[in-house]
């Protein structure tokens, strides 16, 4: 078949699937915005597509991401037209439908399958927004920009033949009709090379080398942000590091927003909660907090296997890849009590759970585990266990992928 994938910035959720298509046979071909894109990429052709305008300024602000999500639309239409004029006919058509890009392709090609990676569908209640009441909304308009911003999911339900969502909880943001075309299957977690690695070793700032017999507590964060807890986290370290004298803390996740609003003053999230804590902690237990900033992935799964306890927390929004790779990893995690959670971690069998706002009960949490080698590694070989039989790529997730795509095929 010839496969068509459009991901903004490509691969992205496909970086399994579409080369998977390609040593299967298929002719496998990607839009992405990546300028610097190379022309194949494992085997998968790569065609790059900008766009020739901005939002209109002064635009109304609950119609703005629509205008966005329209424009991008425009731009793969445009490509799409220009490699349809060349003969260039797909079977199959795989987006992220969450940028716009999909939006116009079924008028380029309307005999094509169109399957859609559903990711989230926003509510005004009931998932992120409104969730932390230290956050709340500014602007009773709020639920109507929330009700727009599904505009771009509403137009996809019509066009899309199937959606694939990574978790169950995610696929029922979705209403119906459009949730009983979802199918859930997992990005997928390569479980053989995350591992458990006893022997793991972390070298901090060039001269601080740490290995399993130090005592870590690991958080991590694509950027250090309100909705996967990171000022919960950051509240909780001056008991921490008082409790724990020889504990180290890796703090991993960028300056930036990936989701929820930006903070007011032009100051980061990671610097208004490091200000309201670093006045509580001494200088000698502050410097056993390192952030690391983003690493690289080569550095990301060594320091999974080298945390002691790992603590990931997030509102009810999108689980993180990084969740179950700690899982796989073979961590002792202590996670909040939030949706997303409830189909990965079971309390008290392969993780613990606490209150998303109970600061108290994470550090309690956080310590137990510490004080107790055995209970971590009982938690932690439940939760590799766990990661392997549900989420393992090879075996388990991309054969369902590959499935849905043969059958989106019709």
């Amino acid at each position: 078949m010839r496969i068509l994938f459009v991901h903004q910035n490509f691969p992205g959720q496909f970086k399994f699937l579409a080369p998977t298509l390609v040593q299967k046979g298929h002719d496998v071909t990607a839009f992405t915005m990546q300028q610097s894109a190379p022309a194949r990429w494992n085997g998968v052709r790569m065609i790059s597509y900008s766009v020739h305008r901005g939002t209109t300024p002064g635009v109304h602000p609950w119609i703005s991401d629509f205008e966005t999500k329209t424009i991008r639309g425009e731009a793969c239409f445009r490509a799409a037209l220009r490699i349809k004029a060349e003969g260039y006919e797909p079977e199959v058509i795989v987006a992220h439908p969450g940028w716009g890009e999909s939006l116009f392709l079924k008028d380029v090609w309307p005999r094509a399958k169109l399957g859609a990676y559903c990711e989230f569908y926003y509510h005004h209640k009931g998932a992120d927004v409104g969730f932390d009441p230290e956050f709340p909304s500014r602007d009773e308009g709020e639920v109507c920009r929330m009700r727009l911003k599904n505009v771009n999911n509403l137009l996809h339900f019509d066009l899309a033949d199937a959606g694939i969502s990574p978790t169950f909880w995610q696929a029922s943001t979705f209403p119906e009709p459009f949730r009983s075309r979802i199918t859930v299957v997992h990005d997928g977690i390569d479980t053989e090379a995350i591992a458990p690695d006893s022997k793991v070793s972390f070298m901090l700032n060039g001269n601080v080398l740490l290995t399993k017999k130090h005592e870590v507590i690991t958080f991590v964060n694509r950027n250090l942000e309100p909705c996967r807890g990171y000022h919960i986290f950051m509240r909780a370290l001056p008991e921490l590091l008082r409790l724990r004298p020889e504990a180290h803390v890796l703090i991993v996740g960028g300056d930036d927003v990936s989701y929820g609003a930006r903070p007011e003053g032009g100051r980061t999230w990671k610097e208004i909660f490091l200000g309201e804590v670093r006045p509580l902690i001494s200088a000698a237990d502050w410097a056993r907090v390192f952030f690391l900033g983003n690493i690289p992935y080569n550095h990301f799964i060594p320091l999974l296997q080298l945390s002691t306890v790992h603590v990931y927390f997030t509102y009810p929004f999108v689980l993180s890849w990084s969740l179950l790779e700690a899982m796989s990893a073979g961590s002792a995690i202590v996670a909040s009590n939030t949706q997303p959670l409830h189909e990965t971690i079971t309390h008290n069998e392969n993780g613990r759970l606490v209150n998303f706002f109970d600061v108290k009960e994470l550090i309690t949490e956080v310590c137990s585990l510490l004080d107790y080698p055995q209970e971590r590694v009982r938690l932690g070989a439940n939760a590799r266990t766990f990661a392997q039989t549900y989420y393992d790529l090879k075996s388990v997730c991309l054969p369902k992928q590959v499935q849905w795509v043969g059958e989106l095929a019709g």
